[in-house]
Parts: C-alpha cells; structure tokens; sequence
C-alpha cells in the first residue's frame, strides 16, 4: 500500500525513531535474510543482560557477512560494547533500532564512536502513500501506518497513548511518579505547537518546574517530540521568545490529550495541521540529506512565521493556515520577516486548505497537498 522513502544501508547504522513508525517492518523488508535479536522479547533480553559476551559469540560463529539486527537495542545498553568488538575486529554490519536514546545515553559511553551513523524513521509522509490523503482524517489520526491504514485507528491510538505510559515509561523506570506525568503529558499536548511557558506549565500540572523540564527531556529522549526555536540572525542575539514544542504526530496529540473521542475543535485544528506539516518538512530534510535546521521567526513586537529555514542560498518563511480561504491578514508575519531580513534572497510560503494556489505579493500560496508535492519533488529547496 506504500512504500518508505528511507534509503538502506551500506554500513552499520542506528536507526531510531518512535514506537509505530515502523522500524521492524522497514527492517524485515530490507533485511530479509538478517540475523535478529528481538529485545521486545523478554527471555531475549534477560539472556543478554545476564552475559552481553553472548553475542559475540554467536555472531562471530556465524563467519558470513550476514547483517544482525538488535530491534529495541536501548533496553540492553552494555550489548554495544560487544557490537564495537564486531564491527571493529572482524567487519560484521549491524542495524540497532530504537525507540528511545536515553538509556543509551546514560547507562554506556560507547555509541561505536562514529562507526554506525544515526537515521530515523518518521511516521507516514504524503509522497509514500501517493498524496492520496484526507486531511480531516489526517489531523485527527495522524499517520503512524497502522493508524493511517485502520478502520479503527482511534482504539489503535488509544492502545498506543496507553502502552508508550507501560513500555517506554513505566518498565524503562524514567519516572517514579507516573501520575503526575500522565497530568503533565495531557496538559503538554493540549498546548502542542505553542510557545512553552515552563512555570505556567508546572502551575497547571502541580509539578516542580524543574520537573517540567525533565518530563520534556524524557520527550525528546523517547523521540515523541522536539522543540522548535525561533531564529535569530547571529549566535549572540538574544532570543526573544520561548522555544515551542511538538509532539511527532497528530494522532499521538490527540491520543495523549484525550481529545480521541471529539473532532478537532477550531482552537486545536491550527496546531494539528502546524504538526502534520512540520513533520513532513524534517523527514523531508532528513531523507534527502540536507541538513538545515528548522525554526519558528518571530519579532520582537511577537509577530510571527510558522516555520523558518535558513539554506545556503536563501530564507525561507512558511505560514500555515486551516482555512479554504487566503486573507491579507495572514501575510502580516511574512511580509514583516521579508522587511526586518533585509536584502537577502527570500521566498515566502502560504499554506491553506484552499483548492488553487494563488499569489498576494510576494507570498506564494499553495494548498496543503500542492505545497507537499512542491516539497517531495525538491522544487522547494533549489
């Protein structure tokens, strides 16, 4: 039904990304005839845990160059060690997926040092399912593939709010208090796409501000979400705004918000589709490798723009709006970007849920699935 847009690999590679985007099935498609350690399976784990030593063995016994694949590779940290020995002494290629880097990061010191590259699987993008997508249906289910291709995919998306609290935070031990977590992840996703307010956020869900900001990190450790900064011109500007944070997928939002049940309202549509779009655009930048950072622009009178990449030949500014119709109004954050940058080449972006493209100035204005085709066929980034 679609086909991933990841590229294989030729050498040994981390490959991270969300619970449901994918890996395993992107993996067994790829890597047909690989040898696999499957960490989801407890006797598995258990087994390496007691005597990481074991897979060297087994693989070094293999003297072929078969791939291995170690699938949940966070939740045996000390295994990269032995994985270093394999690669270094006797050449053997391995994928270690994940979806999560921050036992990783904690409990071993050895990322192989440069010898597997890190790539992520994001959830469905428009280009491999063909553009063939409703985009109501899209923001209020987003597009993990199981959920984009079920005729369930709320109870899908329940059950998965459900098992991320299980698998990923309770049985990885990241929180001691998971209730006040739940409290947090709820009101946190409610303000999905939003300038953060650390101390309003720790208000509202009781919590220590401190707290708020370990629970953020747990976020981006766990890959379910990142911040966005706004841009500034030079490293020793002062910022002039919060960052904003966004969860990977719409559905996901609306799942931990408990918002599953009702139809977006009009207040939570915007960020929805702010989400859908920002990440189409990482993946995008991700899969073709280029390697521009992503920003929000805002001024200091707190006018803003959506999204803001700076390339090696231009800005770019994009504005997002759930709306059939473009106004004038919506090009005020634009327009005031094109005049505050200056002389530099710019190209300024609308994106609404109209049905023509349409051009107000120097505001090019596409309709949501125009402006993905403009930016899978690589027109955007010239």
């Amino acid at each position: 039904m679609f086909t991933r847009l990841l590229n294989t690999f030729s050498d040994s590679s981390f490959l991270f990304g969300p619970r449901g985007t994918g890996k395993s099935t992107w993996i067994k498609e790829n890597f047909p005839d690989a040898l696999v350690y499957d960490l989801l399976n407890t006797s598995e784990t258990l087994r390496l845990t007691r005597d990481p030593s074991i897979i060297y063995h087994e693989v070094n016994s293999l003297r072929t160059e078969k791939w291995v694949v170690i699938d949940e590779v966070q939740k045996v940290p000390s295994l990269l060690n032995e994985v270093h020995r394999l690669i270094e002494e006797k050449k053997y290629k391995f994928i270690l997926s994940g979806s999560s880097a921050r036992k990783l990061k904690k409990e071993s010191d050895n990322l192989l040092a440069g010898r597997a590259r890190q790539t992520y699987l994001y959830p469905l993008v428009s280009a491999e399912v063909d553009y063939k997508i409703d985009l109501q249906k899209t923001l209020q289910f987003g597009m993990l593939p199981i959920s984009f291709t079920s005729n369930d995919p709320q109870s899908y998306l329940k059950s998965y709010a459900e098992t991320y609290l299980q698998e990923e935070i309770k049985a990885e031990a990241l929180t001691r208090n998971i209730a006040s977590f739940v409290r947090f992840l709820e009101i946190a996703s409610r303000q999905n796409g939003q300038v953060t307010n650390m101390s309003s956020l720790s208000r509202d869900a009781g919590v220590a501000r401190q707290t708020v900001q370990n629970y953020f990190e747990l976020l981006v450790d766990t890959l379910v979400g990142s911040w966005l900064p706004t841009w500034k011109l030079k490293s020793s500007t002062k910022q002039v705004s919060h960052p904003k944070f966004f969860l990977f997928d719409s559905g996901v939002v609306r799942a931990l918000s408990g918002r599953l049940p009702y139809p977006p309202t009009h207040e939570e549509a915007g960020p929805l589709l702010e989400t859908f779009i920002i990440n189409e655009l990482k993946a995008y930048l991700h899969y073709t490798n280029k390697h521009y950072p992503l920003f929000y622009w805002r001024n200091h009178n707190g006018v803003e723009v959506d999204f803001f990449f700076e390339t090696q030949s231009e800005y770019i500014g994009i504005e997002c709006k759930l709306s059939a119709n473009w106004e004038n109004k919506y090009n005020k954050g634009l327009n005031r970007m094109l005049s505050e940058i200056g002389k530099q080449k710019v190209k300024l972006i609308g994106i609404y849920s109209g049905k023509r493209k349409a051009k107000y100035g120097e505001v090019e204005v596409y309709p949501v699935l125009d402006f993905l085709k403009t930016l899978w066929s690589g027109e955007l980034f010239e």
